[in-house]
């Protein structure tokens, strides 16, 4: 398996497209990813108890395991706008249905943007007419599905599998509203391998739960997070079975491309100066070591440390105490970066010229140990800083 250079569109049978309609005001705001074929299709969504339009019609749509298109829009997440936002994205799946004159119940849509305004259906509308089924501009997808964020997210891998060469490209967005359980996220995952619908879940469900979900922001959880995979086995390989090497490959590659971006998304956290990534070793299960990697990346004082490169240790074993995770607490060793802090829970002297080289790198690594068993695991994130508050006290405006 290697990375290589792609769009969502690099494998076969992939087409997308990314313009701007209105929505916002000068940036690409509406996009469309499109197989030649219905592709075999599995999703997860968010977990808030108040959920978006498109969340209910995309759930009814996938129902069935299959997709064909994709239609995205940013500036509006049409939430919390009653049986009005539904019935527009119920039209929004009519409109491309007919243009690309395929069945609307193969059609997955998905919004992003402020909660609680209607969609400008004229726009919409419009800027489906302007959309590009077959040759369009693909890196312009991955820039109309952005918000808050300062880049867009892609990453593309390759690998031979059943005597094929398979392709895999995935994209995201997100900034901020992110929290485990996915948040205002939205990641989209193309696959040409030839792969049953079910299987696809099932591995969504995995590696979901080890990648998107270990990665926070700021703690909030949206209304409108959804990753959609879509697998359309133009490729020409084997049909991936369970328990098989090829299907091996082939989770290794979904791993590579959903752990690829969840890192993308916890760097780009609004505001955020530097990437955190806290690896916990020695306990007693993973979802141990899980919970508790998770708890130290989303502590605001652990971030709000970070952002001033404060080599605060007494924060993270705090929030190593407070993970709901029984652990001894007299064992625990804390490393920033190559610098231990703390030996079985006791503070050990460190070089301070080094300690701040390594507070200041782009990532800043945070290892702990507990001493507890074998199991480990981890967790992403961003610094908390001044700009966060800045961009979310003025988001609306």
């Amino acid at each position: 398996m290697k990375i290589i250079d792609g769009t969502i569109a690099t494998p076969k049978g992939f087409h997308a497209d990314g313009i701007h309609c209105g929505l916002k005001k000068k940036k690409k705001d509406l996009g469309l990813i499109y197989s030649d074929t219905v592709a075999q299709a599995a999703a997860v969504f968010t977990t808030n108890q108040v959920k978006a339009a498109p969340i209910f019609v995309t759930k009814e749509a996938i129902m069935d395991g299959q997709l064909q298109a994709i239609l995205v829009n940013s500036g509006n997440a049409n939430a919390c706008t009653g049986n009005q936002g539904l019935e527009d994205a119920q039209a929004t799946q009519e409109y491309i249905a007919e243009k690309l004159e395929i069945s609307h119940k193969n059609i997955a849509v998905a919004s992003t943007g402020i909660i609680g305004k209607l969609l400008d259906m004229e726009k919409i509308q419009s800027g489906i007419e302007q959309l590009s089924e077959i040759g369009g501009n693909a890196t312009g997808f991955a820039e109309a599905i952005l918000t808050t964020d300062t880049t867009k997210k892609e990453v593309v891998v390759e690998a031979e599998i059943g005597g094929a060469l398979v392709k895999m490209a995935g994209v995201a967005k997100g900034s901020g509203m992110i929290h485990p359980n996915m948040a205002t996220m939205l990641s989209f995952i193309t696959t040409d391998a030839a792969i049953s619908s079910q299987l696809l879940q099932e591995l969504l469900a995995e590696k979901t739960e080890v990648t998107f979900n270990q990665i926070t922001v700021d703690g909030d959880t949206s209304t409108n997070d959804m990753v959609v995979v879509l697998a359309n086995g133009q490729a020409g390989n084997t049909e991936i079975q369970l328990g098989t090497s090829d299907y091996e490959i082939f989770r290794q590659m979904f791993h590579c491309v959903c752990g690829t971006l969840a890192k993308m998304i916890a760097k780009d956290g609004e505001g955020a100066t530097k990437l955190i990534e806290v690896e916990v070793s020695g306990a007693l299960d993973t979802l141990s070591a899980r919970m508790i990697a998770k708890k130290v990346v989303g502590s605001s004082l652990v971030k709000t440390a970070i952002f001033g490169s404060d080599p605060n240790w007494g924060r993270i074993i705090c929030a190593v105490g407070y993970s709901d995770v029984v652990v001894n607490p007299m064992t625990i060793d804390i490393s920033l970066g190559n610098q231990l802090v703390l030996k079985d829970s006791q503070p050990v002297d460190f070089d301070k010229e080094a300690m701040q080289e390594e507070l200041a790198k782009e990532t800043v690594f945070i290892k702990i140990d507990l001493k507890q068993g074998e199991a480990s695991g981890m967790a992403w994130g961003c610094d908390l800083t001044y700009k966060y508050v800045e961009i979310n006290a003025l988001y609306h405006t």
